[in-house]
């Protein structure tokens, strides 16, 4: 376990690389003796820090939600992370590539938050009661430290969260059978992936509910009008200046960004 002075150190290393474009040495090498909770503790100062400069904390993200990821990174669990209202994108961005060290797209449904939902216990029909909307949405990844990594270092690095791009139909939850939501993904013109949403966890929502019985475990929950990505349904994609992105989500639309 780490003390709370080095956490303290380890969120200041992540806040250095983010502002600087540079990544750090892993976490898991500066700090050898950190833990699973030691990684959360580092990404609750890196977002205190985010916040005391003016971010708005306005959602969350789920990782790690296929058992293929899982088994990469040695974990039997998602993870999650913080979504800030400075890394919220809509349909249409220029997006400044600068912004990121190595960014990759993933394909994911957003959840908007209709009311409070607080754990233990809730499961896949609570979380949809609770949703007010549920929208295509592209999330950016972005590593903050070198490779190869451990789950820590990705935990403590915000659950490798870069930002999240918005767009397409915005539908209720019971409007549509959500493990069939499909989505193309194409970067300049190919389509490099596809996928189909009940490769998160068998269904979308339960990654949102294993999200909310986690952050009971902590004294929190999903607050109305938060928004929540549920986990990707297809692998990441390497993106950089110049690229064109389409996601076409179907009879929910499509999202398109580009990155200068």
């Amino acid at each position: 376990m780490l003390t709370e002075e080095e956490c303290g150190r380890a969120a200041g290393d992540i806040l250095k690389a983010e502002s600087e474009r540079v990544p750090i040495p892993q976490l898991s090498v500066t700090f050898p003796h950190m833990e699973i909770e030691d990684a959360y503790r580092v990404q609750d100062l890196w977002a205190e820090a985010r916040i005391a400069k003016g971010a708005r904390m306005i959602g969350h993200k789920i990782g790690l939600t296929s058992r293929a990821m899982q088994m990469a990174s040695k974990m039997t669990e998602p993870d999650y992370g913080r979504i800030l209202d400075d890394a919220l994108y809509n349909d249409g961005a220029r997006i400044q590539s600068d912004l990121f060290l190595k960014p990759r797209l993933e394909v994911e449904i957003a959840f908007i938050m209709g009311e409070d939902l607080e754990g233990p216990g809730v499961r896949v029909y609570d979380v949809l009661r609770a949703t007010e909307f549920v929208q295509p949405a592209l999330e950016i990844i972005d590593y903050r430290t070198e490779v190869p990594r451990a789950i820590v270092d990705t935990i403590a690095d915000n659950a490798a969260f870069g930002a999240i791009v918005v767009g397409g139909r915005t539908i209720r939850p019971m409007d549509a059978d959500l493990r069939w939501i499909g989505a193309t993904l194409s970067k300049n013109g190919t389509i490099e992936e596809s996928g189909v949403s009940a490769a998160v966890m068998g269904h979308p929502a339960a990654g949102i509910a294993w999200l909310v019985n986690k952050l009971h475990a902590v004294g929190a929950k999903l607050k109305r009008g938060q928004i929540v990505l549920g986990g990707s349904f297809t692998r990441p994609v390497d993106i950089a200046r110049g690229d064109v992105i389409h996601a076409d989500y179907g009879p929910l639309g499509a999202i398109g960004v580009s990155f200068v």
